[in-house]
């Protein structure tokens, strides 16, 4: 039996893994699951997606799943994720897709769920859904017929109910008069209700990459690719520059030099925003085992405890709600405020660090560069399989020969790739440096 679920729902090459029979039936399993597990019971689940090209056929495929087992299904079109998160609350539907892939590239495509209530499908519901998905005879007899079968429309008016509440995260009575900003919108599911927000807050604005054709998603645009955006912002002069990734849960910042500000900085000085603005409840936040150690040792400074969670925001936001804090992200760019949105949303982060800058008076560099990072490697690199860690001779040798001296190290399998992720971390930069070159040969050694 294949893993259907990964880091971050299903995700996986369009028309392959994830062609339209997959598709179909996930939408069975999921339609199966939320009606009897549903809070709400509505009858609707909401479905929104992305720009690529691929979306039109398993868009497609997911709606007659849906309406096959009796759901009705709200179409939106391109819009973010979070977005998705907050209208299937505000909408009162059972139920949230958003069909994306997030930051890879148009080949590839993606499906991500919300309950009622707009958060992200704990592990044990995904297990739920996915043993539906392979029990072909409940899928059979739960398919309905007459005037149960579910019906479909598409609503194109809701971006203005996501707009507000952005724009309501914003301080009341401040407006963005007098910033130039340099927004990418990555050919993504933002390209529309990005720079609406910041056109109607009052910005001097300048959009790139709002163009999408289906395929250029991504594609050497967005915040993967905030090098070109760091050209624009110095040759425009503009204030700050803005990236999202493709659907928009992703925020990367760069400062009016044209440099690139590194994620763990970013949620750094965050934190100590809202902790002086007494907006961080019992002076803690959330970030990830991939977190530098700087990081934590700048809020420990300030008076901020650092909790880390596993790679993946679900995960944060998971940490943020035992612990009852209202502000967690990733280094990758993953930002959340549990008082605005449900997952990490790149327009409402950028609202908050935008906010921050104005109130300081300063400029960008000087506000999002509050400590130096320890140094730090992280390598990703194609296998041919996913072999369990514990089972790889030799590594757990070489790991503690690195922990001896000093380095802390972080090896996990990509949740939606083909690929190991390598993080080495230490107080010595050559030694970093030397130590990942030996732990990349041997795992090419060993699994490329």
């Amino acid at each position: 039996m294949q893993k259907l679920f990964g880091t971050d729902g299903v995700r996986g090459q369009a028309g392959t893994f994830l062609n339209a029979i997959t598709a179909l039936k996930l939408a069975q399993a999921v339609g199966i699951y939320f009606k009897e597990n549903s809070k709400r019971n509505r009858g609707r689940i909401l479905l929104g997606k992305d720009t690529r090209r691929s979306g039109y056929m398993i868009e497609n495929a997911l709606v007659s799943g849906l309406t096959s087992v009796g759901y009705d299904v709200i179409q939106i079109g391109p819009m973010p994720t979070p977005a998705i998160a907050y209208l299937t609350e505000s909408m009162r539907c059972d139920a949230g897709i958003m069909l994306s892939a997030s930051h890879n590239s148009y080949e590839d495509n993606g499906v991500k769920f919300f309950d009622c209530s707009g958060n992200k499908l704990n592990t044990d519901i995904e297990k739920d859904i996915e043993n539906i998905f392979y029990n072909d005879n409940l899928l059979d007899s739960s398919q309905v017929t007459h005037q149960n079968i579910g019906k479909a429309k598409r609503i194109d008016d809701v971006i203005g109910r996501y707009i507000v509440s952005i724009k309501s995260s914003f301080p009341v009575g401040q407006s963005l008069s007098g910033l130039r900003i340099v927004l990418d919108c990555a050919n993504g599911a933002a390209y529309k209700v990005g720079p609406t927000i910041f056109d109607e807050l009052g910005a001097d604005l300048i959009v790139l990459n709002d163009a999408p054709d289906g395929f250029n998603i991504n594609n050497e645009c967005g915040a993967l690719y905030p090098q070109k955006l760091g050209q624009q912002v110095k040759k425009l002069r503009a204030d700050i520059g803005i990236a999202l990734d493709g659907d928009a849960d992703r925020l990367v910042i760069v400062d009016e030099n044209g440099e690139t500000i590194d994620g763990d900085k970013l949620i750094g000085a965050l934190a100590v925003y809202l902790n002086s603005q007494g907006k961080l409840p019992s002076s803690s936040c959330v970030a990830t085992v991939m977190s530098n150690v700087a990081l934590e040792n700048y809020l420990e400074e300030n008076g901020i405890e650092l909790f880390r969670s596993n790679v993946g925001d679900k995960y944060v936001l998971q940490i943020m709600k035992e612990k009852n804090i209202k502000f967690g992200g990733e280094q990758s760019g993953h930002i959340i405020f549990s008082d605005v949105a449900k997952t990490g949303d790149g327009l409402a982060s950028a609202l908050q660090v935008l906010a921050m800058i104005m109130q300081s008076g300063k400029k960008a560099s000087e506000v999002l560069n509050p400590f130096e990072l320890s140094p730090q490697i992280l390598k990703n690199l194609l296998v041919e399989e996913k072999k369990p860690l514990d089972e790889i001779e030799g590594l757990e040798d070489l790991l503690n020969k690195f922990r001896a001296a000093g380095l802390r190290d972080l090896i996990r399998y990509s949740g939606t790739e083909k690929k190991i992720r390598l993080l080495l971390e230490g107080d010595n930069k050559t030694d970093v440096e030397k130590s990942m070159d030996e732990l990349v040969e041997f795992i090419k050694q060993r699994l490329c």
